[in-house]
């Protein structure tokens, strides 16, 4: 075999150094697109956890007060809610207290809400409403006399139709979590995306 035919054969059998480096490069972008989005993937988790979280607190809310004949309902800021009760005899409502499933909780870090009732955008506090305190009332759980909170969950078993728009406020990745004129709560991936 002559020189020439040996250096073309070793040639086409291999790869060169600038082939090889080529594809780790290619191989490497392909893995930092696949990190990404993975990262992506818990982020889109953490909301998604967060809206099925509202909704069984929800739904816990909706049974308690089907079960015991008592009216919730729930008020939205900006990074959190809260629920509050409505008391018949002094036709006011007052925070819930002592019962931790119903404590205020607030919203991770980059996350907010967008609230909408009958398809207008409700413009949302960044804090809950004040608590009213009086110094010839023992109660000082009291809300003021205008107060009305967003959703109730009355207990007839009714809902307020709704649909929450839970956002990250870095890349407005969102979910949506919705109640229907019968009650019904949905989560999904918001319809703009």
């Amino acid at each position: 075999m002559n020189p020439s035919a040996l250096a073309r054969s070793s040639r086409e059998s291999g790869f060169t150094l600038i082939e090889v480096l080529v594809v780790l490069v290619i191989i490497a972008i392909i893995s930092a697109f696949a990190i990404l989005g993975l990262g992506n993937l818990d982020d889109d988790r953490e909301l998604q956890n967060e809206a099925r979280r509202l909704t069984a607190l929800i739904e816990m809310a909706s049974d308690e007060a089907t079960l015991q004949g008592r009216d919730f309902g729930l008020e939205l800021s900006q990074r959190g809610y809260r629920f509050v009760e409505y008391d018949p005899l002094t036709e006011q409502w007052f925070e819930v207290t002592g019962d931790d499933l119903m404590r205020p909780r607030t919203l991770a870090e980059d996350t907010e809400f967008d609230l909408f009732l009958e398809d207008r955008r409700v413009s949302l506090r960044l804090e809950a409403a004040e608590v009213e305190h009086s110094d010839d009332d023992d109660d000082d759980r009291a809300l003021s006399d205008d107060y009305l909170p967003h959703i109730l969950v009355l207990s007839s078993g009714d809902i307020s139709p709704f649909v929450l728009e839970i956002f990250r406020s870095t890349d407005r990745t969102s979910v949506q979590l919705s109640a229907s004129p019968t009650g019904e709560l949905k989560v999904g991936k918001s319809e703009d995306e």
